[in-house]
This record gives structure tokens, sequence and C-alpha cells, in this order.
């Protein structure tokens, strides 16, 4: 159980709940934690050879198994199992077995609304003490442990969510010795033993709702389904795969025999034994004969295990398809046939002519505007407008042609003062009357700028 287990079996761990409260309930809490986790890794107390990962067998034996040679034997170990009915966390096994309703509801945890003097008066009936009153007396029993109990149904949950998610219903139905073989390695660090399997299935059925059983047969239930029962049909199933099964294995022994056999025929002869070799040769014969009779029976049992699936899977299709016309047939019923929706159909181009005569008569209202009187507006303000542009264009063409003129008589001016006569050798008679007269025309608007100052 671990040093603290041997921590809280010390006799100076003391319980007293009226003395140090918080002390008492973090060692109770402590203790509940440590027989759990010791019961989840095999070290519970129990008769049978494989120790049960899911109950917990009290008694004098838990006692001797909790004992320790530095601290001696625990104390108030009554008053902790107490707690732990009385929260949920143990159960007794015949009351687990029993219950018709999850063991979530709220009528689960009988002590929760029970006075406490009663309750240590029905706990006394049972063989707990009450330990204000110096008894703490250990009962004898199974108690479920419900914190391993939901550990094991997630790590089932988990492992079929991985490996069965669109299997067969074949697939999916087991006995229930097939079930526990098949699903005993579902805690990482132990397998689970065979007898824990009923209280497993009878907490994933009744309180998980993820399987069907009935004490024979699992039938794993897969994600939506309405499933409510074990039908005998499953029960042909169940026994069909676990007969498979079995063959299988004796199949896999019988083939490691013939194996054994020969190895000793081969040594019996390597020693020069004729009679032990001839011996190991007949019983490798014998077994070889009982070995090809499985193979046959095999081949027909899954001959028989293939058309049996073969026929659930077209019970289910057959279902399917008869759910589906009765459908079609109540979405037909509300359609009302193919004459209802013939009158719908020329109801609707009806309207639809309506709202195309309304879409006509909304257009016409635009047509008593004039249009021509339109174009002509619109006519007349393009010819004024193209008239400003010219207008526009005109004078921006006469001002770009004054400024040209002025550039070019202020470059002649610059070249040729005013006070110097032209030159006479200047070639061609008109460049000089065209050089006087631009000369001429710039005195006289000079003459005419300046005019108004000394008038």
């Amino acid at each position: 159980m671990g040093e603290l287990l041997q921590y809280l079996a010390s006799n100076e761990v003391s319980f007293r709940r009226t003395i140090n409260p918080d002390g008492y309930q973090a060692n109770v809490a402590a203790w509940k934690r440590g027989l759990a986790n010791g019961a989840l890794a095999g070290h519970a107390e129990s008769s049978a050879a494989t120790p049960s990962l899911l109950l917990l067998e009290t008694g004098p034996r838990l006692i001797q198994s909790l004992e320790s040679k530095q601290f001696g034997r625990p104390l108030a170990l009554g008053a902790v199992l107490r707690d732990a009915i009385n929260d949920g966390t143990l159960m007794p096994l015949d009351q687990f077995t029993s219950r018709t309703e999850s063991v979530y509801t709220k009528s689960s945890a009988p002590w929760s609304s029970v006075p406490e003097s009663v309750i240590w008066w029905g706990l006394r009936q049972i063989g707990i003490g009450d330990p204000s009153t110096g008894e703490d007396k250990l009962p004898e029993g199974s108690f479920v442990i419900v914190p391993n109990l939901e550990a094991a149904a997630a790590a089932f949950e988990s492992r079929v969510a991985l490996t069965l998610p669109s299997a067969s219903p074949f697939e999916r139905t087991f006995s229930k010795a097939h079930f526990a073989k098949s699903f005993s390695d579902i805690l990482p660090w132990c397998r689970l033993p065979e007898d824990d399997f009923h209280i497993l299935c009878k907490y994933l059925s009744r309180d998980k709702g993820t399987i069907l059983y009935d004490g024979h047969v699992v039938r794993i239930k897969p994600k939506a389904s309405d499933l409510s029962k074990i039908t005998q049909e499953d029960s042909a199933v169940a026994s069909l795969r676990e007969l498979i099964e079995d063959l299988r294995d004796q199949m896999t022994t019988l083939s490691s025999r013939v194996d054994e056999l020969s190895a000793r025929a081969r040594e019996a002869i390597a020693k020069k034994n004729r009679i032990a070799a001839l011996a190991a040769l007949k019983s490798k014969k014998l077994t070889e004969m009982q070995l090809q009779t499985r193979h046959a029976t095999l081949s027909q049992l899954e001959e028989v295990a293939q058309k049996l699936e073969q026929a659930v899977d077209q019970v289910q299709i057959v279902s399917v398809m008869k759910s589906s016309s009765d459908a079609l047939r109540k979405l037909n019923a509300k359609t009302g046939g193919a004459e209802q929706v013939a009158e719908v159909l020329d109801g609707l181009r009806e309207q639809m002519g309506e709202v195309d005569e309304v879409g006509d008569m909304i257009s016409d209202v635009g047509a008593l505007v004039d249009e021509t009187k339109i174009d002509d507006e619109f006519e007349a303000m393009a010819k004024e407008e193209k008239a400003r542009q010219e207008k526009k264009e005109g004078k921006a063409k006469e001002e770009e042609s004054r400024a040209k003129a002025q550039e070019l008589e202020e470059n002649l001016l610059g070249a040729m003062p005013p006070s110097t006569e032209p030159s006479k050798s200047m070639e061609g008679e008109e460049t000089y009357e065209a050089i006087e007269g631009l000369r001429r025309m710039s005195l006289v608007e000079k003459g005419d700028k300046e005019q108004p100052q000394h008038a």
C-alpha cells in the first residue's frame, strides 16, 4: 500500500472528529484513496487467486494485510468504511447488483437524508460500531469500489471508440466469457479478473448505457442506438462467436503439440530410441488428425458465421428501407399526390402572370413622359456645352499667339537696341522692313502705355 498507508496505519493517527475535524476528514480521505488505489493496483485482500480490482473484501484479513511492524494495526478503519459508504465511494455488493436505478441517482446515497443516530444504529446492525462510543468493529463483506469501477468503464469506452467505431452488429455481440477474454487488458497496468466483469457489465449497461447485458450475453451499443434488450438472435451470435474462438485456441494448442511431438521424435531418433520415436510419431499423427478435424469444423462454423452476419446485415438494411418507405409514404400523403401538386403549380403560374401584369402597368406610367422633349433638351444642352468649350479653346489659342509674339519681340529687341540703326548689309530687303515694322509697332505700344502717365 506504500509509505502513505503505513503512516496512516500508525496508532498515533487519531480519528477524533470532535477534537480535530479537519485532520479527521483529511485522514479519512487519504484512507479512502489509499484503499481504492491499493485495490486497483492488485493488492486488495481477496480469497481468490487473482485479487479483485473492483471489490474490497473487509474482515480480519484486511486488517492483517494493512498491519505494519513500524506502525502497528490501523485504527478506526470502520469509520473510514462508514464515511466511504455514506458518500458513495463504496457500495455493498448485494446492494449494487440488486439496484435497478443508477448509482448516481439521489437514492444512491442512502445515508444523506437519514439522521446520524439512525445511521449509526443501522451500521451497528451490520457490524460497524460508532467510534464515539469506543466501538469500531470492522464488518465482513464485499464492497464495490466505485472510483475503480469508473476508471475501468472509461478505459473500456476508450477501447471501443478506438477499435469498434464502425463494427457490424455481429462483431459487437459477445458471450460473457468471450467478452471478459477480449477486454481483460483494458487497464494498461494489470489484467481485469473475470469475476469483475459481471460488476463492470452491470455498471456499463445500467449506469452508462454503453452495452446491453442480460447476465450471459453482451452487446455493445453503437452511438445513437435505440436497442433496448438482448434478443434470441444475439444469443445465437454470441454462442457461435464463442465456439469459433474456442476452436481457434484449440487449434493453436494442437499446432504447438504437433511441433513438440515432432521435436521429441527427432530427439528419440538421434538417441536411437526406436520405441520412443514411434510413440511420439503415433501421438503426432493422432494430434494432426484432431487438428484436421478442428480445421474442418472451424471452416464450417466460419461459413455459418458469414451467412449469419450477412443475414443480420440484411435485416438491418430491410429495417432501414421499411422505415424509409414509411417516411416517404407520410411525405407523399402530405403533398396530396400528383393532382394536388399540379393544382399548386397551376395556381403558382397564375400568380406569377399577375405579377407580370402589375409590372407592365407600372412601366406604362413611365411611358406618359414625352421622350421627344427630353431628347431636344438634351441636344440643346449638348450644343451649349460644345460652344462654351470652343470659345474657351479659342481664347486659349489667342492668348498663346499673343504670348509667342511678345516673346519674339523681346528676343529681337534684346539682340538690336532701339538707338542702333539696322545694318544695310543684312540680306534681304524684306527682312529689314519686317524688323523696322516690328520696331515701330513696339515703339507705338510703349508710347500708348506711357501716355496716361504723362497726362
